[in-house]
């Protein structure tokens, strides 16, 4: 009887201590903070991964997630400065940056987060469209709109622990009455560029046409001028040659009596008769007489 008193007693201490090691232990995971609250009012934070212990019963722990959030904001209708309507849709990443803020002002309750997270970046979605005009808004599309978005937000929402990454507009429309004169203006100022970049082509290519053909008269005029040359002093050195061959007096009858027949060879013919005084050289050396 006493043993089983003793067992009894045994496993009531063993579950009370397994009851007591539950209510002090706790686990941080990574991307997370765990708040320990002691009577209402944050004790510490503890932030490092892994298995820790608070007071049991006195102290309680709530967790918060410190990684990327992304929430999708509803569309919206925001105002140009050239009081253009336009339908913005955004999306945001955010995350918790002070834990202790975040508790103190929210509760740490996501859903009351990303009610003023979503507040802040219709302002400043709103501010900043109106800024600017329409034509100004669709060329800094992108990370100008971005950055400009992403700032003012955050200056709203820093005194809540929460800070935005990137506030983008993923989506910035036009209503469906004037979105077709748009596009038509759009495409006409596309056109008017495309044109000018032609225009701009087509005389670098005509300059570039010009100057290949003033290259190539030169070009042709010089190899003109040295053939010419090269011509000429072939010639003289062919006449010197001629003369130093026939400056001799029958070197010279003979070298007369063969551009004779040559030129009467250029004469002759079919259909063409020649005629000759019998007392030219031609006849007298066709009659044999020299």
């Amino acid at each position: 009887m006493k043993a089983l008193k003793r067992t009894i007693i045994i496993a009531m201490f063993l579950l009370a201590g397994l009851i007591v090691f539950g209510a002090a232990a706790y686990t941080v995971k990574t991307n997370q903070a765990a708040i320990v609250i002691r009577l209402g009012r944050i004790k510490y934070i503890e932030q490092t991964p892994g298995l820790h212990f608070h007071v049991p019963f006195i102290e309680n722990t709530q967790f918060v997630y410190t990684g990327d959030i992304l929430y999708d904001i509803p569309t919206s209708d925001v105002i140009t400065s050239d009081k253009k309507s336009m339908i913005a849709d955004d999306y945001v990443i955010w995350s918790v940056t002070d834990a202790a803020k975040y508790y103190q002002t929210l509760g740490a309750v996501r859903g009351r987060a990303e009610e003023r997270i979503e507040a802040a970046v219709y302002n400043a979605t709103k501010n900043t469209i109106s800024s600017m005009t329409q034509d100004e808004i669709i060329a800094a599309r992108g990370s100008t709109l971005t950055d400009l978005i992403t700032k003012a937000a955050n200056s709203d929402i820093a005194q809540y622990g929460v800070s935005i990454e990137i506030a983008e507009i993923k989506a910035l429309d036009l209503p469906d009455d004037n979105k077709e004169a748009v596009y038509e203006r759009m495409i006409s100022e596309r056109n008017n560029i495309a044109a000018g970049y032609t225009a701009k082509g087509n005389s670098e290519a005509q300059k570039i046409k010009n100057e290949t053909d003033k290259q190539v008269s030169i070009t042709t005029a010089n190899a003109k001028a040295e053939a010419a040359k090269i011509e000429a002093e072939g010639e003289a050195e062919y006449m010197k040659i001629l003369s130093d061959a026939y400056n001799e007096e029958g070197k010279a009858e003979f070298y007369n009596f063969i551009r004779g027949l040559d030129s009467i060879k250029s004469l002759s013919g079919p259909n063409k008769t020649i005629i000759l005084d019998k007392d030219s050289e031609y006849a007298r050396i066709l009659y044999g007489q020299e």
